[in-house]
Protein backbone atom coordinates (compact mmCIF):
# COMPACT_ATOMS: atom_id res chain seq x y z
CA UNK A 1 0.00 0.00 0.00
CA UNK A 2 0.50 3.82 -0.09
CA UNK A 3 3.77 4.27 2.24
CA UNK A 4 5.71 6.76 4.46
CA UNK A 5 9.69 6.94 4.72
CA UNK A 6 12.63 5.93 7.10
CA UNK A 7 15.05 8.85 8.24
CA UNK A 8 18.97 7.74 7.77
CA UNK A 9 21.35 8.12 10.83
CA UNK A 10 25.28 7.97 11.30
CA UNK A 11 26.84 4.47 11.62
CA UNK A 12 30.08 3.37 11.14
CA UNK A 13 29.68 0.93 8.42
CA UNK A 14 32.39 -2.07 8.98
CA UNK A 15 35.33 -2.99 6.49
CA UNK A 16 34.08 -6.15 6.49
CA UNK A 17 30.78 -5.78 5.40
CA UNK A 18 31.34 -3.26 2.61
CA UNK A 19 33.77 -6.25 1.36
CA UNK A 20 31.31 -9.15 1.47
CA UNK A 21 28.62 -6.53 -0.54
CA UNK A 22 31.08 -5.75 -2.93
CA UNK A 23 32.18 -9.47 -3.82
CA UNK A 24 28.44 -10.00 -4.09
CA UNK A 25 27.71 -7.77 -6.59
CA UNK A 26 30.96 -7.92 -8.65
CA UNK A 27 30.42 -11.84 -8.86
CA UNK A 28 26.55 -11.48 -10.06
CA UNK A 29 24.90 -12.26 -13.10
CA UNK A 30 21.57 -10.11 -11.82
CA UNK A 31 20.37 -7.17 -9.81
CA UNK A 32 17.19 -7.31 -7.75
CA UNK A 33 16.30 -3.78 -6.53
CA UNK A 34 14.24 -3.87 -3.98
CA UNK A 35 12.71 -0.54 -2.58
CA UNK A 36 10.51 0.94 0.13
CA UNK A 37 9.46 4.41 1.04
CA UNK A 38 13.20 4.69 3.03
CA UNK A 39 14.49 4.88 -0.89
CA UNK A 40 13.44 8.34 -1.22
CA UNK A 41 14.49 10.33 1.96
CA UNK A 42 18.38 11.46 0.76
CA UNK A 43 16.22 13.08 -2.67
CA UNK A 44 14.14 15.20 -0.01
CA UNK A 45 11.00 13.05 -0.19
CA UNK A 46 9.00 13.64 3.21
CA UNK A 47 9.65 11.68 6.32
CA UNK A 48 5.62 10.31 6.60
CA UNK A 49 6.64 7.57 9.54
CA UNK A 50 4.45 8.21 12.26
CA UNK A 51 2.43 11.19 12.98
CA UNK A 52 4.89 13.39 13.80
CA UNK A 53 6.61 12.88 10.43
CA UNK A 54 3.34 13.06 8.51
CA UNK A 55 2.25 16.07 10.51
CA UNK A 56 5.50 17.95 10.00
CA UNK A 57 4.75 17.57 6.00
CA UNK A 58 0.78 18.42 6.68
CA UNK A 59 0.16 20.57 9.51
CA UNK A 60 -3.91 21.00 8.46
CA UNK A 61 -4.43 16.78 8.73
CA UNK A 62 -2.47 17.45 12.53
CA UNK A 63 -6.01 19.64 13.63
CA UNK A 64 -7.87 17.16 12.45
CA UNK A 65 -6.38 14.47 13.99
CA UNK A 66 -5.79 12.21 10.59
CA UNK A 67 -2.73 9.84 10.07
CA UNK A 68 -1.52 9.50 7.26
CA UNK A 69 -2.97 5.87 7.48
CA UNK A 70 -6.62 7.84 7.75
CA UNK A 71 -6.13 9.90 4.38
CA UNK A 72 -3.99 7.06 2.34
CA UNK A 73 -8.13 5.78 2.15
CA UNK A 74 -10.11 6.05 -1.34
CA UNK A 75 -13.14 7.11 0.89
CA UNK A 76 -11.94 11.10 0.44
CA UNK A 77 -12.61 11.18 -3.03
CA UNK A 78 -16.24 10.42 -2.50
CA UNK A 79 -16.72 12.03 0.53
CA UNK A 80 -14.25 15.28 0.35
CA UNK A 81 -12.93 15.01 -2.96
CA UNK A 82 -11.22 18.78 -2.59
CA UNK A 83 -9.14 17.05 0.71
CA UNK A 84 -8.67 13.77 -1.60
CA UNK A 85 -6.91 15.55 -4.22
CA UNK A 86 -5.47 18.07 -1.80
CA UNK A 87 -3.16 15.31 -0.34
CA UNK A 88 -2.59 13.58 -3.48
CA UNK A 89 -2.42 16.48 -5.63
CA UNK A 90 0.74 17.85 -3.20
CA UNK A 91 1.89 14.62 -3.43
CA UNK A 92 1.85 14.31 -6.93
CA UNK A 93 3.72 17.63 -8.25
CA UNK A 94 6.41 16.79 -5.20
CA UNK A 95 7.20 13.91 -7.15
CA UNK A 96 7.54 15.24 -10.38
CA UNK A 97 9.88 18.09 -9.19
CA UNK A 98 11.88 15.75 -7.07
CA UNK A 99 15.66 14.69 -8.40
CA UNK A 100 16.33 11.24 -7.32
CA UNK A 101 19.27 10.86 -5.73
CA UNK A 102 22.99 9.64 -6.76
CA UNK A 103 22.10 6.53 -5.26
CA UNK A 104 19.76 5.36 -7.70
CA UNK A 105 22.82 5.62 -10.32
CA UNK A 106 24.66 3.62 -8.73
CA UNK A 107 22.37 0.86 -8.55
CA UNK A 108 22.24 0.98 -12.59
CA UNK A 109 26.19 1.21 -12.65
CA UNK A 110 26.16 -2.07 -10.80
CA UNK A 111 23.43 -3.74 -12.94
CA UNK A 112 25.31 -2.35 -16.47
CA UNK A 113 27.77 -5.42 -16.03
CA UNK A 114 25.66 -7.92 -14.89
CA UNK A 115 24.54 -10.75 -17.48
CA UNK A 116 20.77 -10.39 -16.49
CA UNK A 117 20.89 -6.69 -15.77
CA UNK A 118 18.53 -5.63 -13.13
CA UNK A 119 14.45 -5.43 -11.91
CA UNK A 120 12.98 -3.40 -9.53
CA UNK A 121 10.39 -4.60 -6.98
CA UNK A 122 8.97 -1.61 -5.42
CA UNK A 123 6.30 -0.59 -2.90
CA UNK A 124 6.73 2.76 -3.39
CA UNK A 125 4.18 4.58 -5.65
CA UNK A 126 6.55 7.79 -6.73
CA UNK A 127 7.95 7.21 -10.30
CA UNK A 128 11.59 7.65 -9.09
CA UNK A 129 12.73 4.83 -10.63
CA UNK A 130 11.25 5.69 -14.02
CA UNK A 131 12.56 9.24 -13.19
CA UNK A 132 16.04 8.03 -12.40
CA UNK A 133 16.66 6.45 -15.98
CA UNK A 134 15.37 2.43 -15.22
CA UNK A 135 13.31 0.91 -17.94
CA UNK A 136 10.04 1.17 -17.20
CA UNK A 137 9.43 -2.68 -18.19
CA UNK A 138 11.77 -3.33 -15.49
CA UNK A 139 9.98 -2.40 -12.32
CA UNK A 140 6.97 -3.39 -10.39
CA UNK A 141 5.13 -1.33 -8.57
CA UNK A 142 3.21 -3.20 -6.35
CA UNK A 143 1.16 -0.86 -5.03
CA UNK A 144 0.75 1.21 -8.12
CA UNK A 145 1.94 4.84 -9.21
CA UNK A 146 0.70 8.18 -8.69
CA UNK A 147 1.73 8.62 -12.49
CA UNK A 148 -1.40 6.73 -13.50
CA UNK A 149 -5.22 7.70 -13.07
CA UNK A 150 -8.03 5.61 -13.12
CA UNK A 151 -11.85 6.29 -12.73
CA UNK A 152 -12.95 6.42 -8.44
CA UNK A 153 -16.22 4.32 -8.99
CA UNK A 154 -14.51 2.65 -11.09
CA UNK A 155 -16.83 2.66 -14.11
CA UNK A 156 -14.25 0.50 -15.83
CA UNK A 157 -10.80 -1.14 -15.71
CA UNK A 158 -9.28 1.92 -17.70
CA UNK A 159 -5.67 3.30 -16.43
CA UNK A 160 -4.16 6.55 -17.94
CA UNK A 161 -1.18 8.03 -17.99
CA UNK A 162 -1.45 11.13 -15.36
CA UNK A 163 1.54 13.01 -16.81
CA UNK A 164 -0.64 15.58 -18.34
CA UNK A 165 -3.02 16.43 -15.21
CA UNK A 166 -2.60 19.63 -13.45
CA UNK A 167 -4.27 20.42 -9.56
CA UNK A 168 -4.08 23.24 -7.79
CA UNK A 169 -3.15 22.91 -4.29
CA UNK A 170 -4.07 25.50 -1.65
CA UNK A 171 -0.57 25.45 0.29
CA UNK A 172 -2.06 26.86 3.46
CA UNK A 173 -4.98 24.31 3.70
CA UNK A 174 -3.70 21.11 1.70
CA UNK A 175 -7.35 21.59 -0.04
CA UNK A 176 -7.30 21.40 -4.18
CA UNK A 177 -9.39 23.70 -6.26
CA UNK A 178 -11.78 22.77 -9.40
CA UNK A 179 -11.33 21.49 -11.34
CA UNK A 180 -9.78 18.08 -10.42
CA UNK A 181 -9.18 14.90 -12.35
CA UNK A 182 -11.90 13.16 -14.22
CA UNK A 183 -12.24 9.93 -15.73
CA UNK A 184 -11.83 10.20 -19.38
CA UNK A 185 -14.77 7.72 -19.86
CA UNK A 186 -17.57 8.34 -17.71
CA UNK A 187 -16.46 12.26 -16.64
CA UNK A 188 -16.93 10.94 -12.79
CA UNK A 189 -14.06 11.79 -10.45
CA UNK A 190 -10.18 10.34 -11.48
CA UNK A 191 -7.91 9.18 -8.35
CA UNK A 192 -4.66 7.83 -8.78
CA UNK A 193 -4.11 4.12 -9.60
CA UNK A 194 -2.76 3.41 -6.16
CA UNK A 195 -3.36 0.81 -3.73
CA UNK A 196 -4.71 2.71 -0.57
CA UNK A 197 -5.98 1.34 2.64
CA UNK A 198 -9.21 -0.47 2.79
CA UNK A 199 -9.05 -0.41 -0.97
CA UNK A 200 -11.30 -2.40 -2.85
CA UNK A 201 -11.63 -0.02 -5.70
CA UNK A 202 -7.89 -0.41 -6.89
CA UNK A 203 -7.45 -1.69 -10.53
CA UNK A 204 -4.84 -3.68 -10.51
CA UNK A 205 -4.40 -4.86 -14.23
CA UNK A 206 -1.18 -2.53 -14.63
CA UNK A 207 0.49 -4.05 -11.95
CA UNK A 208 -0.30 -7.83 -12.38
CA UNK A 209 1.19 -6.89 -16.04
CA UNK A 210 4.34 -5.79 -14.37
CA UNK A 211 4.55 -8.87 -12.26
CA UNK A 212 3.59 -10.98 -15.18
CA UNK A 213 6.94 -9.21 -16.62
CA UNK A 214 9.05 -9.94 -13.56
CA UNK A 215 8.14 -13.31 -13.01
CA UNK A 216 9.06 -14.02 -16.40
CA UNK A 217 12.52 -12.61 -15.41
CA UNK A 218 13.39 -14.40 -12.47
CA UNK A 219 12.37 -17.39 -14.58
CA UNK A 220 15.42 -16.84 -17.34
CA UNK A 221 18.16 -16.50 -14.60
CA UNK A 222 21.01 -18.12 -14.47
CA UNK A 223 24.11 -17.62 -11.95
CA UNK A 224 24.53 -15.44 -8.91
CA UNK A 225 21.63 -13.07 -7.65
CA UNK A 226 22.12 -10.10 -5.46
CA UNK A 227 18.94 -8.39 -4.08
CA UNK A 228 19.59 -5.08 -2.60
CA UNK A 229 16.90 -3.61 -0.53
CA UNK A 230 16.51 -0.08 0.67
CA UNK A 231 14.18 1.14 2.99
CA UNK A 232 11.48 -1.38 2.83
CA UNK A 233 10.16 -1.27 6.94
CA UNK A 234 8.24 -4.24 8.63
CA UNK A 235 4.80 -2.19 8.72
CA UNK A 236 3.89 -3.04 5.16
CA UNK A 237 6.49 -6.11 4.28
CA UNK A 238 5.31 -6.31 0.96
CA UNK A 239 8.88 -5.52 -0.27
CA UNK A 240 10.86 -7.35 2.10
CA UNK A 241 8.95 -10.39 1.67
CA UNK A 242 9.60 -10.09 -2.56
CA UNK A 243 13.29 -10.01 -1.65
CA UNK A 244 13.79 -12.75 1.22
CA UNK A 245 11.69 -14.88 -1.12
CA UNK A 246 13.93 -14.49 -4.07
CA UNK A 247 17.26 -15.27 -2.17
CA UNK A 248 15.67 -18.21 -0.77
CA UNK A 249 14.66 -19.72 -3.96
CA UNK A 250 18.09 -18.03 -6.07
CA UNK A 251 20.22 -18.95 -3.50
CA UNK A 252 21.77 -15.63 -3.92
CA UNK A 253 22.45 -12.93 -1.57
CA UNK A 254 20.45 -10.01 0.22
CA UNK A 255 21.97 -6.89 0.93
CA UNK A 256 19.18 -4.94 3.41
CA UNK A 257 19.81 -1.47 3.93
CA UNK A 258 17.65 0.26 6.56
CA UNK A 259 18.79 2.75 9.41
CA UNK A 260 15.98 1.21 11.59
CA UNK A 261 15.23 -2.40 10.07
CA UNK A 262 18.55 -4.01 9.03
CA UNK A 263 17.64 -7.06 11.06
CA UNK A 264 16.37 -10.28 8.94
CA UNK A 265 17.01 -14.02 8.34
CA UNK A 266 20.23 -15.40 8.94
CA UNK A 267 23.12 -14.36 6.28
CA UNK A 268 21.69 -11.75 5.30
CA UNK A 269 24.39 -8.46 4.33
CA UNK A 270 22.87 -5.68 7.30
CA UNK A 271 23.37 -1.92 6.62
CA UNK A 272 22.10 0.23 9.38
CA UNK A 273 21.86 3.92 7.42
CA UNK A 274 20.34 5.38 4.49
CA UNK A 275 20.54 3.96 1.50
CA UNK A 276 22.58 6.83 -0.40
CA UNK A 277 25.71 6.69 1.99
CA UNK A 278 25.64 2.67 2.17
CA UNK A 279 25.55 2.60 -1.80
CA UNK A 280 28.02 5.11 -2.26
CA UNK A 281 30.11 3.40 0.60
CA UNK A 282 29.99 -0.07 -1.67
CA UNK A 283 30.60 1.17 -4.91
CA UNK A 284 33.79 2.17 -3.63
CA UNK A 285 34.95 -0.87 -2.59
CA UNK A 286 33.31 -2.49 -5.57
CA UNK A 287 35.61 0.21 -8.02
CA UNK A 288 38.33 -1.17 -6.17
CA UNK A 289 38.04 -4.67 -6.92
CA UNK A 290 37.21 -4.10 -10.75
CA UNK A 291 40.31 -2.08 -10.87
Amino acid sequence: MDGGANMSIEWDIPEELLQQAAEAIVQADALLIGAGAGMGVDSGLPDFRGNKGFWNAYPPFQKRGLSFIDMANPKWFYNEPEVAWGFYGHRLHLYRDTVPHEGFSVLRRFAKDMTHGAFVYTSNVDGQFQKAGFDDEQIVECHGSIHHMQCALPCASHIWDGHSEVVEVDEETFEASPPMPACRHCGYMARPNILMFGDGMWIAKRTTEQERRYKKWLASLTGHVVVIECGAGTAIPSVRWACEGVTKRAGGTLIRINPREAYGPAGILSFECGALRALSAIEERVQELRA
